[in-house]
């Protein structure tokens, strides 16, 4: 079986088997994450690459909820399996993922797929449920305007959420593919706004948060940074801002916000037409991470297939 994961080009992998509580993914496609490029570049990971998938198991698609969660603690009981206590583990991050013909899973991971949206689109259902996560984190009013700062997929995914439910959309896009893009979402040149999301992450994007942002406004989390996060300290106390991280997905009312996502997709296939600009077979996953690395390449999704 192949897989790809740091150092290997078209490594032989040995075939998952499945125990109680576990199933075995026929990957139907798996997409790109900026993580995946970093774990690659930075750290070396010896483990099975990819977070955003979807395939079949027994015949059925699926989309894929790629964290590992004990179930059991106070956060999971509450439905934040996102901030488990008890051991929470990603797949794809800390244990074999989705870049490969077939990968293990939990079986409370699957996600089933509603008429409308294909399991060759649905790896978007993760990268998009994240998105989504944000957006309810910013705690907005109905018909209210959001800035979005970054215009990769995470954000270009937040601004396909907003207007989704209803919200209008500003975005800070550096490159004329990312523009074009959130143009055909219906999101203008950012402008300021009493809620801020952060897709970038660093000392940029943080800054370019803190001008945006009305004063006792809130700035949402989602860009990933490592070590300190370097949050403007005079907007921060002259415009008394808020900052708060959003991370995964959640249950909320009895409800999956993947199950959410997923229905969102459905009913919206030019998302996924949008987002997911590259697609290649596995064998060629060197040339894909190569693309999805190119920030001028054209690309925002860029997926694979085995």
């Amino acid at each position: 079986m192949r897989g790809v994961r740091w150092g290997d080009d078209g490594v032989v992998i040995d075939e998952p088997t499945a125990d109680r509580g576990e199933v075995v993914m026929d990957v139907a496609l798996a997409s790109i994450r900026g993580t995946d490029i970093h774990l690659l570049r930075e750290t070396g990971a010896r483990h099975v690459l990819g977070h955003e998938f979807a395939g079949w198991v027994d015949g059925v698609p699926h989309a894929v909820e790629p964290t590992v969660f004990c179930g059991v603690c106070e956060q999971c009981r509450a439905g934040h399996t996102q901030r488990c206590t008890g051991g929470r583990v990603n797949i794809g991050v800390a244990a074999d993922g989705g870049l490969a013909d077939r990968v293990l899973l939990p079986d409370y991971a699957l996600v089933a797929l509603p008429d409308g949206l294909t399991v060759e689109d649905a790896s978007l259902v993760e990268p998009a449920s994240v998105s989504w996560h944000g957006v309810r984190r910013a705690e907005l009013e109905p018909g209210e305007s959001v800035a979005v700062v970054g215009a990769g997929s995470i954000g270009l995914l937040a601004v396909a959420a907003l207007r989704h439910l209803g919200h209008d959309a500003s975005i800070v896009a550096r490159h004329p593919h990312q523009r074009a893009a959130a143009d055909r979402f219906g999101a203008g040149p950012a402008t300021g706004a009493r809620r801020v999301i952060d897709a970038v992450g660093g000392e940029a994007g943080l800054a370019r948060c803190g001008e945006l942002v009305r004063p006792g406004g809130r700035v949402v989390l989602l860009g990933v940074s490592t070590g300190t996060m370097p949050i403007p300290a005079v907007a921060t106390l002259v415009k008394e801002i808020t900052w708060i991280g959003s991370i995964g997905r959640c249950v909320h009312d009895g409800v999956r916000e993947s199950d959410e996502v997923a229905a969102m997709l459905a009913a919206r296939p030019e998302i996924a037409e949008t987002v997911i600009t590259h697609r290649f077979a596995l064998d060629d996953a060197a040339e894909a991470f190569r693309v999805a690395d190119d920030r001028a390449s054209g690309a925002i999704k860029v997926a694979l297939h085995p």
